[in-house]
């Protein structure tokens, strides 16, 4: 699989992170791709999904901004194709600001999203944030895996690995994304704490808190589709309105 390049830096940054830019409205690509050079980015740009799917097979990338509404080939399917070989990082970036679009784009595998219009600052920051956290992770994974023996955590009818990194319930696994079983597991391990939207997302995004809590409430209710009997009626994971969220009690 394709994994983002090693750290070069003290801040996780290597100035020479390479992006895949897919957005087909020439202005905007031409104004993100200034900045972002700017930056010490080096900018590969794509107008369409077919030549993105081209750029992608030709070369390593740390992260991908991909727009959804592109021409010949859309930013879903698109993303649907990195996804079949690598797991290198994609903020989407979108005028389309709806729940379904973000579930389905989260959902697919994305790691984050940015509506437009949107300041150059923070999508830089972002940008920043994701090949941290996916180079970080890739560099410790290793020395987690080497040494430690398998922990398993049980809630309710669900078995979570946390070595193994997988998910069952009744014995059928489940299939998370890798923000979902982060997500689950935050409350598995703290059972009795509740936790703000901006705690869970530094948690689990390593990010400071933009505000965007409609990516939260997205991967929320993703999981909930899938560790739920009745993901309108949660048990797993319970809302406390205007405070956060907890883990349902379970007995012993």
């Amino acid at each position: 699989m394709i994994q983002p390049k090693q750290i070069a830096g003290m801040d996780g940054m290597n100035m020479q992170n390479t992006l895949l830019l897919v957005e087909d409205d020439t202005e905007i690509s031409d104004m993100v791709s200034d900045y972002l050079t700017k930056e010490g980015f080096v900018v590969v740009r794509a107008y369409d999904g077919e030549e993105a799917v081209r750029k992608f097979a030709a070369r390593q990338f740390d992260l991908i901004l991909l727009d959804l509404m592109l021409p010949k080939l859309s930013g879903m399917d698109f993303l649907q194709k990195v996804r079949q070989t690598s797991l290198v990082p994609v903020l989407i970036t979108s005028a389309k600001d709806g729940d379904v679009d973000k579930a389905l784009g989260l959902g697919f595998g994305a790691d984050d999203y940015i509506a437009k219009p949107f300041s150059m600052i923070e999508l830089a920051a972002r940008i920043k944030a994701a090949i941290r956290r996916a180079t970080q992770y890739a560099a410790a994974a290793p020395a987690e895996r080497t040494p430690a023996p398998p922990e398993v955590l049980r809630v309710g009818e669900l078995v979570i690995d946390l070595e193994n990194f997988s998910v069952s319930k009744n014995g059928a696994e489940l299939k998370l994304t890798s923000k979902e079983f982060h997500l689950l597991k935050l409350f598995a391990v703290h059972p009795k704490r509740v936790f703000t939207k901006a705690q869970i997302y530094s948690s689990v995004w390593e990010d400071d808190y933009y505000g965007d809590e409609n990516v939260i409430n997205v991967h929320m209710r993703r999981l909930r589709e899938k560790i739920e009997d009745d993901p309108s009626n949660p048990v797993y994971i319970k809302t406390l309105w205007g405070i956060g969220y907890k883990l349902g009690e379970f007995g012993e």
